[in-house]
């Protein structure tokens, strides 16, 4: 188990050398990041809307019903709100569904060319399939992920003041008080480096393991499973560590 793991690792650190050289035709490269950025980037804003809607929604109410006891004051619920959206559910949450929307996509479409020899005629044409198939992905993420997780953000507060005026818990005033209270900007900064370095995780990763499919249709789907579960777990990882630097 142990060696299969340090295989991959290293054929994945392999395929990424690979990915990184220098582009045969840089024309050719950006047309290809300009069909990404439509798939990977201007398709996902819908589902990233949806959740951080909601997501918000939840933590000003769960927040607000955990800070009933009179001594705490009202704004402290939009400023808890605010605070969680930045600092881990715009950046965090939204790349784990990431994982799931793109990664699989990103996964299966990669090892679809695998299995039909589409990936053998490229490198039978002397181009470096690798960096052609994978590095405008790769670059499409490390673009738009960013204005994703800003627009989640965004999303996020005014799903929290909508639900939360509405349901009551809390007056617009204090609301808008809380989000306001104590900002501190770094926040976001910090929410923004680790949304690049999980756009990087979901993309590499999911790439990958598309890449290496070997079988049929079932070994794609496999290959999916895999890109999702394995992307997650990165993220989680990669999350902790960078908390760890970023805020300590």
């Amino acid at each position: 188990m142990t060696f299969r793991f340090l295989s991959g690792f290293g054929a994945y650190w392999m395929l990424l050398g690979k990915v990184f050289s220098r582009p045969e035709k840089p024309v050719i490269y950006y047309r290809q990041t300009m069909k990404e950025l439509v798939s990977l980037g201007l398709r996902s804003i819908g589902i990233v809307i949806i959740i951080s809607f909601f997501m918000g929604a939840v933590i000003t109410l769960q927040t607000a019903y955990n800070t009933e006891n009179p001594i705490y004051p009202t704004y402290l619920i939009g400023l808890g709100a605010r605070d969680s959206i930045i600092l881990e559910f715009s950046s965090t949450i939204v790349a784990l569904i990431l994982a799931g929307k793109v990664g699989s996509n990103i996964a299966s479409e990669i090892g679809t060319m695998r299995i039909t020899e589409q990936i053998d005629a490229l490198e039978l044409m002397g181009v470096n399939s690798a960096s052609y198939i994978i590095l405008p992905k790769v670059v499409a993420t490390l673009i738009f992920n960013p204005f994703l997780t800003l627009i989640s953000i965004i999303t996020g507060i005014a799903g929290g003041w909508i639900v939360g005026t509405t349901a009551g818990v809390i007056t617009s005033s204090d609301y808008i008080y809380g989000i306001q209270y104590a900002f501190i900007p770094y926040y976001i900064t910090y929410a923004l480096i680790k949304t690049l370095f999980f756009a990087f995780i979901i993309t590499t990763v999911s790439s990958y393991h598309g890449y290496i499919v070997e079988g049929g249709s079932l070994e794609v789907g496999r290959a999916s499973t895999k890109a999702v579960v394995y992307s997650s777990v990165f993220i989680l990882l990669v999350n902790v560590i960078l908390t760890q630097l970023l805020l300590s």
